[in-house]
């Protein structure tokens, strides 16, 4: 498969958590595509959001509200009648989810619940994709990647809510949503980065926040690995997904694992000095000496059904994409129209996928 810009032109797509990090750079690339976006979200958060530095406010339409407010939620489907719906709200944060676990829980599973029975009230929708994330996986810490048919699990609050999203959608799918002619695929993907991203506890803004201010990076799981991607690559997953899932039907509703090669499965710790080569002032950085909540401390994906069935693979490395996202970062800081620059990094990254 290739990306069709015919396929998009004029699609209606109602997309979840146009204002997060992912959503943010999916509701671009859609409008790039010539799509018709309607976004459902919260309000962005901060000073700096993905949301204000491309300006999605004049691409896309849509509303601030929760996913959690099923009433709500089941009016604003039913107005727009998509045939298309991509699912990214989340509390996307493992430490978060600590700190609000019946929240977390709330967001991600009964907010997708909320979603799918409102799929099941509005008759123009013909595919549905829900993104959930590589950590919905039992870990077991082992050195192969998981592969989708691999046992579901989660030690903390947000992988649990990630596996339990997929074992609903798994019921939905074949209690409800076959027989109405509507295709459901769940899409994984690996530590997902790029420009952008002012989360909280995530490595490359830390990075980022840290060194701007000429402060010293603390590292909480310096041993951890994990597989790296730039968010381009794995949006392109979706956006393959979500044709083939109008296309080609129950064929392909199943759940996929989007990450990148062996090479971009990388430590914090490697990852950390690998910034620091490029930074172009002193980076200084340390270990939390203090004991830190449970992570996860090996994980990587076997994405060969995407690569086989879908066409997918990874394009940008992991030297790449650390440059990309700290020249996007730059960019910001020097006050360039970020728009126009994340537009020219997709066309960038569509012109290595042809």
């Amino acid at each position: 498969m290739v990306l069709s810009r015919e396929f998009w032109t004029g699609r209606r797509v109602f997309l979840t958590g146009h204002s997060g990090f992912k959503g943010g750079w999916l509701a671009l690339w859609l409008s790039e595509l010539g799509a018709e976006v309607w976004g459902y979200s919260l309000a962005p958060q901060g000073e700096s959001t993905l949301y204000a530095s491309l300006r999605l406010d004049g691409l896309t339409s849509g509303e601030f509200a929760d996913v959690r407010d099923a009433d709500h939620l089941l009016r604003s489907l039913q107005a727009f009648r998509p045939e298309v719906v991509l699912h990214l709200a989340a509390q996307p944060l493992v430490r978060e989810s600590y700190r609000a676990p019946a929240d977390t829980y709330a967001t991600n599973v009964t907010g997708t619940l909320n979603l799918l029975e409102a799929v099941r009230q509005c008759d123009a929708v013909r595919a549905v994709l829900v993104v959930t994330s590589d950590k919905c996986y039992e870990n077991r810490e082992w050195s192969w990647p998981y592969r989708e048919q691999d046992a579901l699990g989660g030690h903390d609050p947000y992988s649990s809510s990630k596996a339990c999203v997929e074992v609903l959608c798994a019921s939905w799918r074949a209690s409800f949503l076959a027989e109405c002619g509507i295709a459901l695929g769940t899409a994984r993907a690996g530590n997902v980065i790029g420009g952008g991203d002012w989360s909280v506890d995530r490595l490359l803004p830390d990075i980022l926040r840290a060194w701007d201010d000429g402060q010293s990076l603390t590292l909480r799981y310096p041993g951890a690995v994990r597989p790296w991607q730039h968010v381009l690559d794995p949006l392109h997953g979706y956006l393959l997904l979500a044709q083939a899932l109008v296309e080609r039907g129950q064929a392909v509703a199943q759940a996929w694992n989007f990450g990148p090669d062996s090479a971009g499965t990388a430590s914090v710790a490697e990852v950390v000095e690998r910034m620091a080569a490029l930074w172009p002032e002193q980076a200084r950085w340390s270990i939390e000496a203090h004991e830190q909540p449970h992570e996860a401390g090996l994980l990587t994906l076997d994405s060969s059904r995407a690569r086989r069935t879908l066409g997918w693979q990874p394009r940008w490395d992991l030297p790449q994409t650390l440059q990309r996202t700290l020249d996007w970062h730059r960019a910001w800081r020097e006050g360039q129209d970020m728009q126009c620059y994340s537009r020219v990094q997709i066309a960038a990254f569509e012109g290595e996928n042809r």
